[in-house]
């Protein structure tokens, strides 16, 4: 059994056990009980009334943060032509084809995020072993295989992120950094939370929002009112 230190044991006795506090409330709590070193990541676990197994239940998409979160991104976009010219003008750090393809197989992975153009995912679904397990695979549906490379790449610079519901019907996803402050760390969360909400399935029936838990890397975690955030 993993035994607490001492700094976590501090901070979870400010947290009332099984208590749900309103969102603002919350996300002062989750900054004070900050205790390392570190600038910390704050991170939301949203339990949804979904069952991923049937295909009509997931849910699946990405959000620009308002304020980021608050660390550089890696962009790699696989391109050819203008396309990779337009991608470097934008900011990407990486930008290539068959050559990147080929030195990923050797095991480079010096990349946060992926951007493809759809003309280039008959070459970079090979890597599909390789960037599928680690969340890195590009997909139309959060606008990472598109010809827009210089929107998307933009976006994945300012703090877009992809979300997916797991297999507990559970979407994680950072917030951003203590850092933030309270207020932008508020913003960023009902960001992330109303672009949940709009992605709703119709086949999912009775609460959506069961339940929803803030906490820093190294801190504990806080609940938050479902019903307090679908009032604000």
């Amino acid at each position: 059994m993993s035994k607490k230190g001492k700094s976590f044991l501090e901070s979870k006795q400010k947290v009332e056990s099984g208590k749900r506090y309103p969102l603002k409330e919350a996300i002062e709590l989750v900054v004070t009980t900050s205790k390392a070193k570190f600038d910390e990541t704050v991170d939301g676990a949203i339990r949804l009334g979904v069952n991923p197994a049937h295909a009509d239940q997931m849910v699946r998409g990405s959000v620009v943060l308002p304020h980021g979160l608050g660390k550089s991104v890696r962009v790699l976009v696989f391109a050819k032509g203008e396309k990779e010219k337009e991608a470097l003008e934008a900011g990407a750090d990486i930008v290539g084809a068959d050559d990147i393809i080929e030195k990923i197989k050797t095991g480079w992975l010096d990349f946060d995020r992926v951007v493809a153009t759809p003309d280039m995912m008959g070459s970079v679904g090979k890597l599909g072993k390789i960037l599928g397990p680690r969340g890195l695979m590009p997909n139309p549906k959060v606008g990472t295989v598109t010809f827009d490379v210089a929107k998307a790449v933009q976006e994945l610079k300012a703090g877009k992120v992809e979300f997916r519901v797991e297999k507990a019907g559970i979407v994680h996803s950072p917030l951003g950094k203590v850092s933030f402050g309270p207020e932008k760390l508020q913003e960023n969360t009902l960001a992330l939370i109303e672009t949940i909400v709009k992605l709703k399935p119709a086949s999912s029936k009775g609460t959506y929002l069961r339940s929803i838990s803030i906490s820093t890397t190294m801190g504990p975690g806080v609940k938050i009112d479902p019903l307090d955030v679908r009032n604000i």
